[in-house]
């Protein structure tokens, strides 16, 4: 069966590559496609008048499009991401914004002789327990294969891998998905192309930046990892494929799998989609606090836009909602980022604006599928979010959007802030450790903090600022929620903390 163009509002993406492209290399332009523990209570509060706001908008000078990554709240309270393009150079950014609005660019792509720095990140960071945060980048760096970096919080970026160093780049190509730290204190990632069969692959990398690749896919098991992973807490890592996988899935080219692979590399599929099920993952998945997964799907289910469904640890699968069911498509289309399961219990994310003349929308969707709108963009606001949300501690939601903006059709995106009543929390960095673990802990207003207690057992502390404060696993702490106590009340962790033996 030939394989079609996939046409969804602003872009065109080619179809997946076949085997024959890849051996052959005529990726030509496809190569760079720029595209049981319980929550803590969560009462709701009052939103400001403004509760949806733009906070800011890029203009190619202060970076362009910033494409699927995350933002991540630092260790400082600000919100820390990336560009596709734009900046000093044209090639991309790392910014940082503060949750009122005040953007610093930290650092331009490109800044070396040949893009050995790296050029057009098109995924999110990661803040890793030395304060540092590291991303990728989907192109440049020493072989034009993309990198690995680390940049300091206030911009000193270090290159620490740059892909296609083997011969035929089989140690993968091209990451445009971020990392995961792991428990072990390696990091994680996938490459979109490359490796053994230039299928993509899944890697780990020290902090050094010494590179191991753990899995080089081959179509059977899925093609193209497009997201990153996700450390679940059986210690393995679960992900997701574009596309690939047996039976239908090797004729027409598309649907995509599920995956799981342990530490050391063995890979098991859960399950190939078939499209009635949904088609094309774009993105990865997230762990709920049930245990289960959930995510989403670009294209197929009931109504072809999407879907967003539940996956178990065993592969059992679930189809929660397909997208575009009523006239018009108020709910939305093609969802192309993560889900993120907020401290009221509800999962939330963004569709990508594809459906007919639609920019896209938040949504909100309750653990069994019943689905709200909760913003459709109109191009003045931004338009086309195809990264998902991030819950800072102030209990609001930030995301960005790929294109629009306020001053015009030339604005290329915007970060904006939504509320929806939810109660400020603490974060654990990380949400895990063996007793005497220091431990970093994410809130606000945290000067005047009386007390620190795991799972009710008290902690000795330090306040580092108005938004971190460290402390250690204390002796006799049980698995449980962390909790804060501030002269305005006290604050409970948005995850349980796992004391490990």
């Amino acid at each position: 069966m030939k394989q079609k163009a996939t046409t969804w509002g602003l872009f065109t993406f080619p179809p997946a590559p076949s085997r024959k492209m890849r051996s052959t290399g005529q990726l030509g332009l496809w190569k760079t496609i720029a595209l049981a523990s319980v929550f803590c209570a969560a009462t709701a509060i009052a939103c400001p008048a403004d509760s949806f706001k733009i906070l800011a908008t890029f203009d190619g000078t202060n970076g362009a499009n910033p494409a699927y990554g995350f933002l991540v709240q630092g260790f400082d309270g600000e919100l820390y991401g990336t560009t596709y393009g734009g900046g000093a150079n044209g090639y991309g950014t790392v910014f940082k914004i503060t949750p009122d609005g005040r953007l610093t660019t930290l650092y331009s792509f490109c800044s070396h002789t040949n893009c050995t720095d790296g050029s057009n990140p098109y995924a999110g960071l990661v803040q890793a327990t030395d304060g540092n945060f590291y991303g990728t980048t989907s192109i440049g760096g020493a072989n034009n294969g993309g990198t690995v970096f680390k940049i300091t919080p206030d911009g000193r970026l270090t290159t620490l891998y740059s892909f296609c160093s083997h011969t035929n780049c089989t140690d993968g190509s091209n990451p445009y998905a971020g990392l995961v730290q792991a428990t072990d204190g390696n990091f994680y990632g996938t490459t979109l192309i490359g490796g053994a069969n230039n299928g993509g692959t899944v890697f780990k990398m020290t902090a050094g930046g010494a590179l191991d690749t753990l899995h080089s896919f081959d179509g059977t098991d899925g093609d193209f990892p497009h997201a990153g992973l996700v450390q679940a807490t059986d210690g393995d890592f679960y992900g997701t494929t574009w596309v690939g996988g047996v039976g239908q899935c090797q004729i027409i080219g598309s649907c995509g799998t599920v995956f799981k692979i342990t530490p050391g590399g063995t890979l098991t599929t859960l399950q190939t989609f078939d499209g009635t099920d949904g088609n094309f993952l774009f993105s990865g998945l997230m762990q709920a606090a049930n245990g289960a997964f959930y995510g989403t799907t670009a294209e197929g289910g009931v109504h072809t836009l999407g879907t967003v469904f539940k996956i178990t640890t065993a592969g059992k699968l679930a189809t929660l909602h397909s997208f575009c069911y009523k006239m018009g498509c108020p709910d939305g289309g093609s969802p192309l980022a993560e889900l993120v399961q907020g401290t009221d219990g509800n999962f939330y994310g963004t569709t990508g604006g594809f459906e007919a003349g639609g920019y896209g929308t938040v949504f909100k969707t309750t653990p069994s599928g019943v689905l709200t709108t909760l913003h459709r963009f109109d191009f003045v606001e931004g338009a086309n979010p195809y990264a998902g949300l991030v819950q800072a501690t102030d209990g609001n939601f930030y995301g960005t959007t790929y294109l629009g903006g306020r001053g015009g059709e030339d604005n290329q995106g915007t970060v904006f802030r939504l509320c929806v009543g939810l109660r400020p929390f603490v974060v654990t960095n990380p949400t895990s450790g063996k007793v005497g673990r220091k431990i970093t802990i994410l809130g606000n207003n945290l000067t005047d903090a009386t007390s620190v207690r795991f799972d009710g057992t008290p902690a000795n502390f330090k306040v580092v600022r108005s938004s971190e404060i460290t402390t250690i696993v204390p002796t006799g702490a049980t698995t449980g929620f962390v909790t804060v106590t501030i002269p305005s009340g006290t604050l409970k962790g948005n995850v349980v903390f796992h004391v490990k033996k």
